[in-house]
């Protein structure tokens, strides 16, 4: 009898609390489920790093930005140009 494999993605929700000079991500599995907390630098750069760092997690399904009016605007941007929901 042949065994099949099947390839289960993980969806991942992000949440950022973001402030001036560092932004605090974690990432959430579906059922809750604290996967990782991680601060990054309020840069393109750490932008970048965030997002990769939920990437490392499962695929991405929404990110919640605290503040996206004002610390977070600059990371919410980023985020929607990896078309990342951002709520």
């Amino acid at each position: 009898m042949a065994m099949t494999i099947v390839e289960i993605t993980r969806l991942v929700t992000g949440g950022v609390d973001t402030h001036l000079d560092v932004h605090v991500a974690a990432a959430v599995d579906a059922g809750g489920g604290v996967l990782g907390v991680e601060s990054f630098a309020t840069t393109s750069a750490g932008f970048a790093q965030l997002h990769d760092w939920l990437t490392t997690f499962g695929t991405v399904a929404r990110v919640g930005v605290e503040g996206t009016g004002a610390y977070g605007a600059g990371l919410a941007r980023y985020l929607r140009s990896c078309d990342v929901e951002v709520i």
